[in-house]
């Protein structure tokens, strides 16, 4: 799968910082940030060097532009399935699951501003996350299903368990988009705020989170997340064999096909 690799003029993700808090921006806003190989590498690496940094104390996920993250690069992954390169897939789903891994696995409470729609796999970066805070133009889906995916990136083992296994199996069978407050209501969301004001809304919460006592603060996270690690580990493995396994079905073809002609799929269960 090509990398679909921007100009060093532009990078994929964008890292700042102010005092202890770290911000990650996921930079591809011409692709409503959605994810390739190199953007994955991208977040992964800078979430594994976070981890290391005993100065972070907080981290927050946020996109550029008018998404927080679309999901996969279709283009990418609709050029793969043309050629039935099920291992470029492959590729770009063990990225994610290092990154649901990474998220969990670094010792600083990880934030997501959703500043747009998180679709796909983009919302399961956000539900790997610790805590999430949304502008109220927000939109979250699963929207797999619409092109005959499976959820990956760790939707089945996050969202379940925000949600409850009924809401999840909702999302997951219609592919619907629903909004920030509604996903306020069910539990996606603990915070929902006007578009002009996330950002400074996302900073004054991540400050709140880098003020705690690192030692507690870390041994909160062990406690809520790290029991379920391996778990976690075996669904991410699940995800993967499923979604290469739709990935490789005609009615996978067929929701690709029709996503780029802007009809309605045809599926057969093939």
């Amino acid at each position: 799968m090509p990398n679909g690799a921007q100009s060093a003029s532009r990078p994929v993700l964008l890292e700042s910082r102010e005092g202890a808090i770290l911000t990650l921006t996921l930079n591809r806003p011409d692709k409503m940030n959605a994810l390739n190989i190199e953007l994955t590498s991208a977040l992964l690496d800078a979430l594994r060097r976070a981890a290391a940094d005993t100065e972070i104390r907080a981290i927050v996920i946020t996109g550029a532009g008018r998404a927080f993250c679309a999901g996969g690069d279709l283009a990418l992954i609709g050029d793969a399935r043309r050629r039935n390169a099920g291992h470029e897939l492959e590729s770009l789903l063990r990225g994610g699951s290092q990154i649901a891994l990474a998220i969990r696995d670094v010792p600083v409470p990880v934030l997501a501003a959703v500043n747009g729609a998180a679709a796909g796999a983009g919302m399961n970066v956000a539900l790997a996350c610790d805590l999430r805070i949304a502008s109220e133009s927000a939109v979250f889906g699963q929207n797999f299903a619409k092109v005959g995916l499976f959820p990956d990136f760790g939707g089945m083992f996050f969202l379940p368990r925000l949600v409850g296994p009924a809401r999840a199996a909702e999302m997951f069978y219609t592919g619907d988009m629903i909004s920030a407050v509604e996903a306020e209501r069910i539990g996606v969301v603990n915070h929902v705020v006007p578009h002009d004001r996330l950002a400074e809304e996302a900073r004054a919460l991540a400050g709140k989170l880098a003020a705690a006592p690192p030692i507690a603060a870390r041994a909160v996270k062990n406690v809520l997340f790290g029991a379920d690690r391996a778990a976690l580990e075996q669904a991410l493995e699940m995800e993967i064999r499923q979604q290469v396994e739709c990935f490789l079905s005609n009615d996978c073809a067929e929701g690709l096909r029709a996503f780029f002609e802007k009809r309605a799929p045809q599926f057969t269960g093939r």
